[in-house]
């Protein structure tokens, strides 16, 4: 039987989403550790894979049951009591054909930051940028709107046959004394969004002119291959 869980996770507490050689300490490793404790021998598979120090609200896997598991909310409470830093939100059945990955629609990342250095109870949580101007990073972020090849927006590693995406939101808030920016699109390149949050933060500080932006994003010439801290990133929903 098939599952769909969505699960959110606290990204400092791990090496990244993805499992490694180099290490155990990895999202997907900590999951099937506590699968295999209940005798579940599957391999899960995400909506996509975050970075080092990246946050999830709002994740998705699959994975396969044995034919004997049936009470998923037991499921689900058995395996949060042996998950530290990962939390199984809800889990619920699928058809067999349903994909983490490849059946999603849309995705959505949440950025968060402060102007001022935030507390040593939210570094971990919460980024830090000042002097930016609000209505020029508004203007770089309506740039990435559309269809683009993000070939100058990515690290390499990126496991995919095209370097072609929609973004279908690219927002600028503030409220309180957090500011916000979110992405939402049909996917998304290795590190594409931290890219993206950086190149636009280079435009609102003046480092960067809107005009060196689009030309990056046109692919005629690379300006920026600095990436946005990892703290303030969050893959808030995925929409099927």
């Amino acid at each position: 039987m098939r599952v769909k869980a969505v699960i959110s996770y606290d990204g400092s507490a791990f090496f990244g989403f993805q499992r490694q050689k180099s290490t155990k300490q990895t999202v997907t490793s900590a999951i099937e550790q506590a699968l295999r404790s209940l005798k579940i021998d599957s391999q899960i598979v995400a909506s996509g894979r975050t970075d080092r120090g990246v946050h999830a609200t709002g994740q998705v896997i699959h994975f396969d049951l044995p034919y004997y598991w049936r009470e998923l909310e037991k499921l689900r409470l058995n395996l949060n009591r042996k998950l530290a830093s990962v939390e199984i939100k809800h889990i619920t059945k699928v058809e067999d054909s349903f994909h983490a990955r490849f059946s999603a629609k849309k995705r959505l990342y949440r950025y968060v930051f402060k102007t001022d250095l935030p507390s040593v109870f939210e570094r971990k949580y919460i980024s830090c940028y000042n002097g930016f101007d609000k209505a020029v990073l508004q203007e770089a972020l309506q740039c990435f709107l559309g269809e683009h090849d993000f070939r100058y927006f990515h690290k390499t590693g990126s496991d995919t046959h095209t370097t072609v995406r929609r973004i279908y939101r690219a927002k600028y808030r503030e409220k309180s004394n957090c500011h916000f920016i979110y992405f939402e699109a049909n996917g998304f390149l290795r590190s594409q969004v931290r890219m993206m949050i950086e190149s636009a933060m280079l435009c609102a500080k003046g480092v960067m002119k809107i005009s060196e932006l689009k030309e990056q994003l046109a692919g005629i010439r690379k300006y920026n291959h600095r990436l946005a801290p990892p703290e303030g990133l969050y893959l808030a929903r995925v929409l099927y």
